[in-house]
């Protein structure tokens, strides 16, 4: 049993502080096996009972940064879908709400990329065609003018 008081509530700043000294000490076992270790998303936060913090460990690629699968999936196939291997993780607009490109699935045909809402991280689906005419509205022209 601890010997500090529990908390009656958890707080976000709170559940935030906890993940990344847990982080910390997921980071020294890690490295002592020779890798890496990097924090998901807190999820099923409920502030009078709990929260969901997750790691993700991997072997180190070369630059020393953890293998992000969904990355390298992105850059193989993004092309093949009219985008470019670099528009990973870039933000586009819908007009009334900001999203991230978190991967592609190409078993769903009909809406294959995979991107999520910039304020909650909540999931979303889209067509190649909206994603690419959305990420093109959002590029400024810097072309000179006269």
């Amino acid at each position: 049993m601890p010997s500090t008081k529990s908390p009656r509530n958890l707080t976000p700043v709170l559940c935030q502080r906890l993940q990344q000294e847990m982080l910390k000490a997921c980071q020294e076992v890690a490295t002592g096996h020779g890798l890496v270790v990097e924090a998901k998303e807190i999820t099923g936060m409920n502030l009078r009972w709990g929260f969901d913090a997750a790691f993700r460990v991997s072997i180190p690629m070369a630059d020393g940064t953890a293998l992000d699968p969904e990355r390298l999936r992105f850059e193989a196939l993004a092309e093949a879908f009219g985008l470019s291997p670099t528009d990973f993780d870039r933000h586009f607009s819908t007009g009334r709400e900001q999203f991230r490109i978190t991967g592609i699935d190409p078993r769903r045909p009909k809406y294959p990329i995979s991107a999520e809402r910039i304020p909650d991280g909540q999931g979303f689906k889209f067509t190649a065609e909206q994603v690419a005419l959305l990420l093109h509205k959002g590029m400024k022209d810097v072309t000179p003018k006269g």
